[in-house]
């Protein structure tokens, strides 16, 4: 990519790609010396956590993610579905390493909602606590102003971001200039701080203080939150401009920020407790924190965004039911708001702000999450590295030095578990559980109905030796797999009447984030006036079956759009304990979801007035 286009995209991936680790300094320093499992701000300490963050920036982010982890895209498209698919786990045996594989890739999928909760929280109440080192009299109304705040950021979510969208890449420029100018400005009153780029001050941390030290590497951690967003998004701008961004300006900024509150609290001033918004003179307080509120907004709708595209990822590959999702951009696809999923998001973040009141207590929450997903994200992206030939000499001893040091996050953000570390993990556990029993439940569904279900050559045999009656128009029946649907058979046995030309058709994900309009429509002849297609699309393409089959003449088949009747399948589910499959609380969760998924009328585009829908029972 030539430079001209590179700095562009690299100035809108500051908005997008850096807005949750971007704000980690508001708040990361300050718990390792003032957080509820912290250290005493000795000198030596300083130096020993400045230390730490520097190489935690370094090798996860600039080593781990930057130069390894983005190599392993999936035809331009990263994040943990994309790198699960990179497996082709979907129809893997149960049991089965690619099957086991799948569900760590699910469940790391899982855990990237809880930190899309907690995200929004604890970055805007974080900023709005800066009116408290103004002045505390502002300490009443910090929780009122965030929940307003956030509940107004989810509000504007319908409308989508391509309004305020261009504002971001301008907005987190300016904020991380902000970020190394106070860094800056604080090093150069206290440059010994500088010492803590050497390694050797953060081993003797740890010596120095043992199972202590240890547990604070869960506020070190907090520094690198966000990298997973670096893998998430690459599909949006590329590797290129998401390097150049960090290398520049993000990790410069960064560095000189922790950097300049190190050598705030190297003074020992006894007032110092927000470094953050204490290195900035008095009269930038409230210009800062409007700033960083902006700036945090920025984040939490990076975060929300990325829910939006998490989600309907699962939904095309089938692992989460049909939910309605609506297209907010005419001229970005990837521009998409999930009603279910915003208003769930929303009251999620209200409870955490209410529950826990300040973001000291919300940062007992946060991590937990997201080094669980770094750890899956190294595990996977070893065997991804096997199947695709990656040199195993390399690719084994640098795996093994990263899942030391996401382990070592991990263990430490495990001690957070009863301070609030568990609600991410319930999060994770309930959406989990949801997938693997939708996943689960569409399989006994097929199963169950296979028996009614014939081959194509059996329903053509079936047409030829006893003809139905023939109405105009070409009648599309959606049908799993290649055979005829049982809901067919049962119309033709009970109606006697088909159209005259008869299209049996599947809609199919595949394991690519998007298939080209020109390979979408595959089709073959199955007897004279009965024919067989598939529509593909990739996990990041939404469904329109009418618009797909304006393809169709390519293929020798000329279909008339205006002159479609739409056959649809509705199955009334009925839990039984008498059938072998799933527990029957599970048989019921299938059923509820399968009630509240939207009409496939909706989800494949189609129109309703031309839709029939033809019902029958299935026990499961």
């Amino acid at each position: 990519m030539s430079d001209r286009k590179s700095l562009p995209l690299s100035v809108v991936a500051l908005g997008v790609v850096y807005g949750d680790i971007g704000t980690s300094p508001i708040y990361a320093l300050r718990e390792c010396f003032y957080g509820e499992h912290s250290v005493a701000s000795t000198p030596a300490n300083v130096l020993g956590v400045l230390s730490l963050i520097t190489w935690a920036l370094i090798l996860v982010v600039t080593i781990k993610y930057l130069a390894i982890v983005l190599r392993a895209d999936n035809k331009g498209e990263g994040g943990t579905i994309a790198l699960v698919a990179l497996l082709n786990p979907w129809r893997a045996r149960r049991g089965s390493q690619r099957y086991v594989l799948m569900l760590l890739g699910l469940f790391g999928a899982s855990l990237m909602y809880g930190d899309g909760a907690i995200t929004p929280a604890i970055s805007v109440l974080s900023a709005v606590e800066g009116l408290n080192v103004a002045t505390p009299a502002f300490h009443p109304f910090v929780v009122p102003i965030t929940l307003v705040i956030i509940i107004g950021i989810f509000l504007v979510q319908s409308r989508g971001t391509a309004g305020i969208g261009a504002l971001f890449g301008p907005g987190m420029t300016l904020w991380f200039l902000v970020l190394g100018a106070l860094g800056a400005h604080g090093v150069l009153n206290n440059p010994t701080v500088l010492a803590a780029m050497n390694p050797v001050h953060g081993i003797a941390f740890f010596l120095r203080n043992g199972f202590a030290g240890f547990i604070v590497l869960s506020s070190v951690f907090l520094c690198v939150t966000g990298a997973e967003a670096l893998y998430a998004d690459m599909g949006h701008f590329g590797p290129s401009p998401i390097r150049r961004a960090w290398l520049v300006l993000v990790l410069p900024a960064l560095l000189l920020n922790y950097y300049g509150q190190g050598a705030l609290i190297l003074t020992g001033a006894p007032d110092i407790h927000n470094p953050f918004y204490q290195l900035a003179p008095d009269w930038m307080t409230y210009p800062l924190v409007g700033l960083t509120t902006f700036a945090t907004i920025i984040a939490s709708q990076a975060m929300i965004t990325g829910a939006f595209s998490l989600t309907s990822q699962l939904v095309q590959l089938g692992q989460l039911p049909r939910m309605e999702i609506i297209q907010t951009s005419s001229d970005e696809q990837g521009q998409i708001y999930i009603p279910a999923v915003n208003w769930l998001l929303m009251l999620a973040c209200i409870g955490l702000v209410l529950a826990f009141r300040s973001s000291s207590a919300l940062a007992a929450a946060y991590g937990i999450a997201v080094s669980s997903t770094m750890v899956v994200t190294t595990i996977l992206t070893v065997f991804v590295a096997r199947r695709y030939d990656w040199r195993a000499s390399v690719t084994y001893p640098v795996a093994a030095v990263f899942l030391i040091i996401d382990l070592g996050f991990f263990g430490a953000n495990l001690f957070k578990i009863t301070d609030g570390g568990w609600v991410p993990v319930v999060m994770a556990i309930g959406i989990f559980t949801l997938m693997t029993t939708w996943s689960r439940g569409r399989k006994l569904f097929q199963s169950r109905i296979s028996g009614s279900e014939e081959s194509t050559q059996e329903l053509a045999r079936r047409v030829r030796e006893d003809p139905p009656h023939k109405i105009p128009g070409t009648g599309v029946y959606l049908t799993g797999g290649d055979h005829a649907p049982a809901y067919l058979l049962r119309h033709l046995e009970r109606n006697r009447v088909l159209n005259e030309r008869i299209v049996l058709l599947t809609v199919q994900t595949i394991d690519e984030p998007r298939v080209p309009a020109v390979e979408r429509l595959r089709g073959w002849g199955v007897a004279p006036g009965i024919y067989r297609l598939v529509i593909r699309y990739g996990f990041m393409q939404t469904p329109n079956v009418p618009v797909a089959l304006r393809f169709s003449e390519q293929l020798g088949l000329d279909i008339d759009i205006d002159n479609v009747t739409y056959f649809l399948g509705r199955a009334t589910l009925i839990p039984s304990d008498d059938l072998p499959g799933m527990a029957l609380w599970r048989d019921h969760l299938f059923a509820f979801m399968a009630h509240n998924a939207i009409r496939a009328t909706d989800f494949y585009g189609l129109p309703p007035e031309d839709v029939v829908e033809l019902g029958f029972h299935v026990e499961i």
